[in-house]
């Protein structure tokens, strides 16, 4: 096996082939790591994870789930899941949704999501707290790629959200969600900066009544 001799910086697409990934991807030194590989590079996020990138991306999660439920929209989100399509691209998204008829693709069980036998989520979240230039450009041309259909940066130093529905390898910014017919991001921002001053519990009983 080659063996990658770059030394490996947080936060940075560095050159490497794939066995130089997946040799990265093994080791145990970066075991907390969040890994992508995109057009032979990768990139590596140790970043500690702030109390500001948690506490939103528990509220994002929550929210998500309040909502389908109470719209009755099939769906399966997952945090932090690794999707491969091997030798090409890795992505370990924040959060991530199948949603309607691909809910259920994945089944109970799977490690690593093999992207030559299963759909690529439906939706895609990063949530943005020292990433945002690189949420913004190279890994939204790398979900492009991955044909995911909306990808949403939640940029927390603002408490706003770009959402982008994607189609044939492009995009274009959207305030409504499409695969989650109704749902406005315009909402979740404001819950968002009501996290700022309350507790999430309070948040989500006044996102109740949003979405009622």
């Amino acid at each position: 096996m080659t063996v990658l001799t770059v030394p490996i910086k947080s936060d940075t697409w560095i050159k490497a082939s794939w066995e130089e990934f997946i040799q990265a991807a093994e080791n145990p030194d970066y075991e907390k790591g969040k890994f992508y590989y995109y057009q032979d590079h990768l990139r590596i996020e140790m970043s500690p994870v702030s109390r500001d990138h948690a506490g939103d991306h528990g509220l994002v999660n929550g929210a998500l789930g309040l909502y389908v439920a109470l719209r009755n929209i099939p769906v399966t989100i997952r945090d932090t899941c690794s999707y491969r399509q091997p030798g090409q691209w890795e992505v370990q998204p924040d959060i991530s949704c199948h949603v309607g008829d691909n809910a259920m693709a994945i089944p109970y069980g799977t490690g690593i999501v093999n992207l030559n036998d299963y759909p690529p989520p439906d939706l895609v979240i990063e949530i943005a707290n020292t990433s945002l230039a690189d949420d913004q450009g190279k890994k939204r041309l790398l979900y492009e790629d991955l044909s995911v259909k909306e990808y949403w940066i939640v940029d927390v130093k603002v408490t706003k959200i770009l959402g982008f529905k994607m189609k044939n390898q492009g995009s274009y910014q959207i305030r409504e969600s499409l695969v989650l017919p109704g749902l406005k991001l315009a909402i979740l921002e404001e819950g968002l900066q009501k996290s700022r001053q309350t507790n999430h519990s309070e948040v989500m009983r006044w996102l109740l009544q949003q979405f009622s």
